[in-house]
């Protein structure tokens, strides 16, 4: 079984995160990166898959320089080898460029039975590119996933929305998409981090996915941020003292306020 693991190097949710003020989007300069927490869960998942099964696992990420270390992270915990499409011209790439990208470098990998990815990622949380990716490579799309089993060729999954619960079953090849309840992810042993720096890493860029393609396609931004202010301080709240009177001041504000 080929599985491919598409993975995202994110801000740091714990740490202290601005926007740039050139553009307004997430400034990752000066921001703690790190392995997004979900995709590190779509990770563990397919070497899980892989030690029941004889499976290869190809991890693909989309980012600049730095993006290699949440490869080599996930190649640490057992992945196989990796693919990192490293291009300044991808800075800032929107969801439909991102999906288009991810599924090109997807396609460079000889069949491909299951492509595992989170079902958003902590920075952006479009929820939308696995989903695209799946259609770009015409797979059945799994998606929302907290427990899946792959057997005799095909995958079956139970599925979790705020709307219920399901169990879905699809053929393989397919793409899947888990949640943070799917598994709790592995530390890298130290054999696994230094088995890592000698698994392979190919580095592609835009001319290596799409050769003779215009630049236009990809520079095209469909969404831009006018303008980002800071959030403005909270204010001090109301504090009631009970006299006997707190009941109709409470329910006073609540009316002023249109709650009630």
């Amino acid at each position: 079984m080929n599985i491919v693991v598409l993975v995202k190097q994110v801000p740091d949710t714990g740490a202290e995160r601005t926007l740039s003020r050139a553009d307004h989007l997430l400034d990752r300069e000066d921001a703690d990166l790190v392995l997004d927490e979900i995709n590190e869960r779509a990770a563990e998942e397919a070497l899980s898959l892989k030690e029941t099964a004889d499976a290869h696992i190809v991890v693909v990420s989309m980012g600049p320089e730095s993006a290699l270390e949440a490869i080599r992270k996930v190649l640490a915990m057992g992945a196989d080898r990796g693919i990192h499409i490293c291009d300044d011209r991808l800075r800032g790439a929107d969801v439909l460029t991102t999906a288009k990208v991810l599924a090109a470098a997807v396609r460079t990998v000889e069949n491909v039975d299951l492509v595992l990815a989170g079902d958003a990622t902590t920075d952006g949380r479009a929820s939308a590119v696995p989903a695209v990716v799946a259609d770009l490579l015409a797979l059945p799309q799994v998606t929302q996933v907290r427990k899946l089993d792959v057997d005799a060729g095909r995958v079956r999954a139970e599925r979790e929305t705020e709307n219920g619960e399901a169990t879905l079953d699809a053929p393989l090849p397919a793409l899947v998409s888990v949640t943070e309840k799917i598994n709790e992810p592995r530390y890298p042993s130290f054999k696994g981090i230094m088995a890592a720096k000698r698994k392979p890493v190919d580095t592609v860029d835009l001319d290596d996915l799409f050769p003779g393609a215009d630049d236009a396609e990809f520079l095209v931004t469909r969404t831009r941020v006018l303008e980002a202010v800071p959030r403005p301080a909270r204010s001090a709240g109301i504090r009631i003292t009970d006299d006997g009177s707190a009941g109709r001041q409470l329910a006073a504000y609540l009316i002023a306020q249109k709650l009630v």
